[in-house]
C-alpha cells in the first residue's frame, strides 16, 4: 500500500471532476476498467442534478467500459463518448441524440489522444495492481489506451485493485509509438515477440491520489454453441483445411484473430478441436474462455492480445496456473494489438461477426437499419482491411426469419467490398476472391442467404439496371422498408406461419 500518494475515498476522487471535463478510463471491455471511481462519479452526477446543477462528462476509453458505461448512462452523466460501447442504456441515449458518439477504429484512438484530436484529457482513471514512487504503473487485465492517457492526462487517479494479482505484469508488454515521421518499423515479427516493458509510466506529480478497491470483474459464462454457431464453425473448418491442402495457407497455419461473443468463441473452440488443423497462435484484441482451454491443451501455442474477456471459472484457472500461462500470453496496448502494419506482416486470419452484408460484399457491423448504433466498429476494421484472410460471419436470419443477413445493399457501410473476401452463415461459405461483382452476388446469395430469401435476392439482381454493379435505386432498400412496415423483410409475401 503506497504511502507516497494521497489515499482517496471514491467519492472524494469523483468530486474533483468537473462538469464538462474529459475523462479517460483504462481497460478494454470490462477488463482493466476502473470500478469504484466511475460508480462514485455516477453518484456525484445524480447529486449535482438533484441540486439543479449540470454535470456531464466526455468519456474516452480503449473500447467498451463494462459497468462504467451503464452506471454513468443511468446517471445521465455522459455528453460525448468514444470509441466503442456495449451498454443498452447508453445505446438508447446515443440513438435518441442525447449523447454524441464518435465511432472510431480502435487502432486510431491513441493517435487521437496524442495529437489532441479529441481535445484535452482532463482526467485519467486507471486500474492497476501497483504504482511506484517514480511513476511505474503495473496494470491489470486490460491495456487499451492506458499508456497514452497516462502520458497526456492533466491529472490521474489510480485505482489499486486488490482482486488482481500483481503477477499479471508478467504478461504485459508495454510500448508506445513516437509521433510521425519518426516511427521505425515495429519489431513484432511473431505474435509472441515482446518489444516493451511490463509497466506503463506516468509523471508522479500528476497523480492526484489512489483509491483502494477489491472488485473482481468477470464476463458472463459463454453459452454452449447453438446449431447456427456449430454450422458456421464447420464451414470455416472445411475452408481452412482446404486452404492448407491447396497451399494457399502454410502447413502450420497463420495467426488467428477472433472478435468477441458466443459465435467467435464457438469457432475458436471448433478450430482447436479439429484434428485437420495444426496447433496455432493468436494475434487478437480480446482473449476469451475458449483460448484458456486451448492453451492448456497445447492447441494454442500463444496469444497476443489487448485484454481478457473471461468468465470467473476461466479467469480462476488462468490465475491458479499462472506459471504455465504467463509465458504464453502477451497483453499489449491497442496501438500494437490492432496495428495495421503488424497485422499485414503476420498474415492474420481475421474472423469477425457482422449485422448484415450485401450481395456485392459490403458489410454493416454497427447500425441496425442503417440508423441505430449498436456498439461500434471496434477493431473489426483494423483487422479486416489488413488481414491475409478476412472472414465475416453471421446467422443468415434474425428474429425468427423476419430479418435476412444478406440484403441487396447495406444501409450503412463499415467494410467495403474492397476489403472483404469470405462470408459465412449457417447456410454455407462464400469465397468471393477473384470474382467480378455479378459473380460475387450470385455466390453470396447461393451460399449464404437463407432459402426463403434467395428467390427475392436473385430476382432483384436480374431486374436491376445493368452496370458494373446491378442496382435498382428505387427498390434497393425494399427489404428494409418491408421490415419497418410489416415486421418482416419479405413484407406481405412472407412464408405462411411466419
Amino acid at each position: 500500500m503506497p504511502s507516497h500518494f494521497p489515499t482517496l475515498q471514491p467519492l472524494q476522487a469523483a468530486a474533483m471532476i468537473r462538469d464538462g471535463q474529459q475523462v479517460a478510463l483504462s481497460g478494454f471491455t470490462a477488463a482493466g476498467t476502473p470500478t469504484a471511481v466511475p460508480r462514485a462519479l455516477a453518484t456525484h452526477a445524480k447529486s449535482e442534478h438533484a441540486a439543479g446543477r449540470p454535470f456531464r462528462i466526455r468519456l474516452l476509453t480503449g473500447a467498451s467500459a463494462g459497468l462504467a458505461d451503464d452506471l454513468l448512462a443511468e446517471a445521465n452523466a455522459i455528453s460525448w463518448r468514444a470509441p466503442f460501447q456495449g451498454s443498452r442504456l447508453l445505446r438508447e441515449q446515443i440513438n435518441r441524440g442525447e449523447v454524441d458518439f464518435s465511432d472510431l477504429h480502435l487502432s486510431h484512438v491513441p493517435q487521437y489522444v496524442e495529437f489532441g484530436f479529441a481535445g484535452t484529457i482532463d482526467w485519467a482513471i486507471v486500474q492497476a495492481t501497483d504504482v511506484t514512487p517514480d511513476g511505474r504503473v503495473y496494470l491489470t487485465s486490460g491495456v487499451g489506451i492506458t499508456p497514452t492517457i497516462l502520458k497526456h492526462a492533466r491529472r490521474v487517479i489510480i485505482e489499486l485493485d486488490a482482486a488482481s494479482t500483481p503477477r499479471l505484469s508478467e504478461m504485459h508488454d508495454i510500448a508506445m509509438l513516437p509521433p510521425p515521421p519518426d516511427r521505425a518499423p515495429i519489431a513484432i515479427m511473431h505474435p509472441m515477440h515482446r518489444i516493451g516493458v511490463p509497466y506503463a509510466t506516468v509523471d508522479p506529480s500528476r497523480i492526484a491520489g489512489v483509491v483502494h478497491t477489491n472488485e473482481p470483474v468477470f464476463a458472463p459464462p459463454f453459452e454452449p454453441p447453438g446449431e447456427n454457431s456449430s454450422r458456421i464453425a464447420e464451414h470455416i473448418l472445411r475452408f481452412l483445411t482446404e486452404e492448407i491442402r491447396s497451399g494457399r495457407l502454410p502447413a502450420d497455419m497463420l495467426p488467428v484473430q477472433a472478435g468477441v461473443g458466443n459465435v467467435s468463441n464457438a469457432v475458436i473452440s471448433a478450430i482447436g478441436a479439429s484434428s485437420d488443423l495444426p496447433d496455432f497462435t493468436m494475434f487478437t484484441e480480446v482473449m476469451q474462455d475458449s483460448q484458456v482451454e486451448l492453451i492448456e491443451s497445447g492447441r494454442i501455442r500463444g496469444v497476443s492480445t489487448c485484454a481478457f474477456n473471461l468468465s470467473e471459472a476461466a479467469h480462476s484457472r488462468l490465475i491458479s496456473e499462472i506459471d504455465f500461462f504467463a509465458p504464453r500470453i502477451i497483453l499489449r496496448p491497442q496501438e500494437f494489438s490492432n496495428n495495421p502494419g503488424v497485422i499485414r506482416r503476420l498474415g492474420v486470419l481475421a474472423i469477425n461477426t457482422v449485422l448484415e452484408f450485401d450481395i456485392y460484399g459490403c458489410a454493416n457491423s454497427t447500425h441496425v437499419g442503417g440508423t441505430a448504433m449498436m456498439n461500434g466498429i471496434g477493431g473489426s476494421g483494423d483487422f479486416t482491411r489488413n488481414a491475409y484472410l478476412p472472414i465475416f460471419m453471421a446467422p443468415s436470419t434474425a428474429k425468427g426469419g423476419a430479418i435476412s443477413a444478406v440484403v441487396p445493399m447495406v444501409p450503412h457501410v463499415d467494410h467495403t467490398e474492397h476489403s472483404t473476401q469470405i462470408f459465412v452463415t449457417e447456410q454455407g461459405l462464400a469465397d468471393v476472391r477473384g470474382l467480378g461483382p455479378i459473380q460475387r452476388a450470385q455466390r453470396i446469395i447461393d451460399c449464404c442467404a437463407h432459402p426463403m430469401y434467395r428467390d427475392t435476392l436473385h430476382k432483384y439482381l436480374r431486374d436491376a439496371k445493368p452496370g458494373h454493379q446491378r442496382h435498382d435505386l428505387a427498390r434497393v432498400f425494399d427489404m428494409h422498408q418491408n421490415f419497418t412496415r410489416t415486421g418482416h423483410m419479405l413484407g406481405e409475401s412472407r412464408p405462411s406461419g411466419r
